[in-house]
């Protein structure tokens, strides 16, 4: 039977979602919603134009308008949200009202929580609810998962993210590639993470080391970063003594930004200025965005998983490196591609009834292997090597 899906949020993310959505989630009607007419039509005209039929139909709302939410969620068998975290928590409860399966890309692990804690209702109504699909937070984690199922005991995983541009020219070697506000959040505050087996919090910015990748990419310079393991941590104590997630950048990207960070530019408590009152994150991102944001971008999403631990009595170490680029066909993005992806293929798994019922974190809502072998199929490069040290 076909399928009906929501697409809330109808920029870069959204749109690669539909994408999939209509290509491999045997869809009948795509209802891509947004406040801004313009992404709209552009989005509806991608995926009409792509498929050459009238598959998706656009549905001009505000995010807080829940009755016109509603009544296309009511319609829908599966839901993606691409709208900004803190909206995710309210559209999981209309989710359950309207009986519609609930994935979102997160990015905070706060939010998150508060929609696990929806578990019984969303069981009771039959959908599920995964929050932090996407990349990283997302597919980083079901990789991560993926790579634990071949050790017998694993001692170290470390995570790292990017997504980087192709051609990097000075003074920013960076481009944004996904809402900026995804960006100073995940710039901002603490990761949590796994130390000699216990929960531990890690500062932005810490934990610096530089890590080479094949041509052309080259060295890239990691640091931690806040939200990208969501819950992980907390499902993996007692069973892995050390996880820490860090983001890649070019290298000299850190100190730029740490600085602004230092500066106050992240924070979100206003302040009087002038006998005005301001948010320094709105006005930094008033005046870094159109500094980092690049027509026609073509991009590199990498996610690589190292992992150490012992198989059969040996020590092993694991190290998965998934490398995607611009795809010239679709005109998607790696960014797109592997943040929108990852939320269209677990929406795909809850209406055939391959996910549980409830609210789940990523890493219990289905199996690692199974997310492997679906990004393959879905193009993704992903190489995976494995060494046996003395």
């Amino acid at each position: 039977m076909k399928k009906v899906y929501a697409i809330i949020g109808s920029g870069r993310q959204g749109v690669s979602a539909a994408y999939d959505l209509a290509l491999n989630g045997d869809a009948q009607k795509i209802y891509l919603i947004d406040r801004d007419k313009d992404t709209l039509n552009s989005a509806m005209q991608y995926i009409n134009s792509r498929f050459g039929k009238d598959m998706a139909e656009a549905v001009l709302s505000e995010i807080s308008d829940k009755s016109i939410i509603g009544k296309y969620l009511s319609q829908s068998d599966a839901a993606v949200s691409a709208v900004p975290y803190y909206y995710n928590l309210d559209l999981s409860k209309l989710a359950i009202e309207t009986k519609t399966h609930f994935f979102d890309f997160g990015g905070n692990t706060d939010v998150v929580k508060s929609q696990l804690s929806l578990d019984l209702p969303a069981r009771k109504a039959g959908v599920s609810i995964v929050p932090d699909c996407g990349m990283d937070p997302g597919m980083n984690i079901s990789l991560i998962m993926y790579v634990l199922s071949q050790f017998d005991e694993c001692n170290s995983v470390k995570s790292y993210g990017a997504g980087l541009v192709q051609n990097p020219t000075l003074p920013w070697n960076f481009a944004l590639s996904f809402h900026v506000n995804g960006l100073t959040n995940e710039y901002y505050g603490k990761s949590l993470g796994l130390h000699d087996g216990e929960l531990a919090e890690f500062n932005c910015f810490s934990e610096r080391e530089f890590l080479d990748f094949p041509k052309p990419i080259g060295k890239l310079e990691a640091a931690v970063t806040s939200g990208g393991l969501s819950t992980l941590p907390i499902s993996l104590k007692g069973k892995v003594h050390n996880l820490i997630n860090k983001t890649l950048r070019y290298p000299g990207h850190w100190d730029r930004f740490e600085a602004f960070s230092d500066l106050g530019l992240f924070s979100t408590e206003p302040v009087e200025f002038e006998d005005r009152t301001i948010v320094p994150r709105d006005f930094y991102h008033f005046l870094l965005e159109p500094r980092i944001t690049v027509p026609n971008l073509k991009d590199i999403g990498i996610i690589r998983i190292i992992a150490e631990g012992i198989q059969n009595g040996k020590r092993k170490e694991i190290d998965l490196l998934v490398e995607d680029y611009f795809d010239e066909q679709t005109g998607l993005t790696a960014m797109q591609r592997l943040t929108g992806w990852h939320a269209s293929m677990a929406a795909i798994l809850a209406v055939n009834g391959q996910i549980e019922r409830g609210a789940l974190p990523v890493e219990s809502a289905f199996p690692g292997e199974l997310v492997y072998n679906e990004m393959k199929n879905r193009g993704i490069k992903i190489t995976v090597s494995e060494s046996y040290p003395d």
